[in-house]
């Protein structure tokens, strides 16, 4: 029997756009030709969704289609096609439908500085509210004051359940990975957001903690701020390849980020991993074609989106605990560019 990846790996699409194909959903803009190239994709696989899932999502169906949940995405510089937004996002969106709900909006969390935005999006009430970006705390507490049950997914905020992955913990071990394969000069590529610096990041202090653990020292010219932002990694890393002095290892706090570093590097005839080793973080599924094929960590990220579902079901069905921290593992990939 097909599956939904094989049939977006087919249409060149990703899996939360072939799951709106399917349902008809019309929250994105999406072109015909797209269009058109799943729904062949889906015929020529003759996909259909397993048989269990069609008939759990019949006999809840009924009770279930009268919640209204919205979703907040965190919006980087690739806008809606972020690859691990949308499979975290991909992931909620399957066990929403399975219990019957079509999610009611899905919105980005940099549009809601605008106030009447903001009314106008929770202008008809919500059960409950997935959260992919932290929000500042002044809109945080507007929308928390509108929507009963919350759940973020890597938000960090203690007011809500919250579910996702140690991101201290993974900056640790992707160091001492590097650490482990003789490397002793060690720099960092990552991102801070637009509320904080980079050394809020939890990978950087993960990264500063290994090199500390080890008795290796930090050097603030091969530490690379790129806001999340490829084009700005590309730049940054051209620049910092033509130093006298450079590390003979990098450690990308995401998958995208790494990529634009060894494209960088190349460009500068700087071979990886003969003269720089890189490791990045996430797996998403282009990493494995890039080359050489990206080290990085899995994250379960369709799995996070279905426990924060979950979750959230759970809180609007009436379980009134304390909020929860739900941390999902991560696992270590190894490939060629380490």
């Amino acid at each position: 029997m097909s599956t939904i990846r094989q049939v977006a790996k087919l249409a060149n699409v990703s899996v939360a756009t072939v799951s709106r194909v399917l349902n008809q959903d019309q929250t994105y803009k999406m072109t015909e030709t797209t269009r058109k190239k799943v729904i062949s994709a889906v015929r020529e696989l003759n996909y259909t969704l397993p048989e269990r899932r069609q008939k759990n999502a019949a006999s809840r169906h009924h009770r279930n289609a009268s919640f209204a949940i919205g979703c907040i995405l965190r919006i980087t510089k690739r806008g809606y096609n972020d690859p691990y937004y949308m499979s975290v996002l991909s992931g909620a969106e399957e066990r929403l439908r399975e219990s019957g709900i079509t999610l009611s909006f899905i919105q980005a969390g940099s549009l809601f500085s605008d106030q009447d935005y903001l009314n106008t999006i929770f202008e008809k009430p919500l059960h409950g509210l997935i959260l992919m970006d932290p929000l500042s705390d002044s809109i945080f507490q507007k929308i928390q004051k509108m929507v009963p049950h919350i759940v973020g997914i890597d938000t960090l905020r203690n007011e809500i359940d919250d579910v996702g992955y140690d991101h201290l913990r993974s900056g640790m071990i992707a160091t001492r990975h590097l650490i482990e394969k003789g490397h002793t000069k060690i720099g960092f590529v990552g991102g801070s957001g637009e509320q904080e610096t980079l050394k809020d990041s939890q990978r950087y202090q993960g990264y500063l903690i290994a090199m500390h653990q080890a008795g290796l020292p930090i050097c603030e010219e091969w530490i690379i701020d790129c806001n999340w932002n490829e084009d700005v990694c590309l730049e940054k890393v051209d620049l910092f390849s033509k130093k006298k002095t450079l590390p003979t290892a990098l450690f990308a706090a995401s998958d995208l980020l790494a990529m634009a570093t060894m494209k960088s590097l190349s460009l500068n005839g700087i071979s990886v991993p003969t003269q720089m080793a890189v490791i990045g973080m996430s797996n998403i599924e282009m990493s494995q074609y890039t080359n050489p094929p990206l080290t990085t960590f899995h994250v379960p990220k369709e799995e996070i989106g279905k426990v924060a579902a979950d979750l959230l079901l759970t809180k609007i069905k009436g379980n009134h605990t304390l909020p929860q921290k739900i941390t999902l593992p991560i696992q270590f990939i190894e490939r060629s560019s380490t």
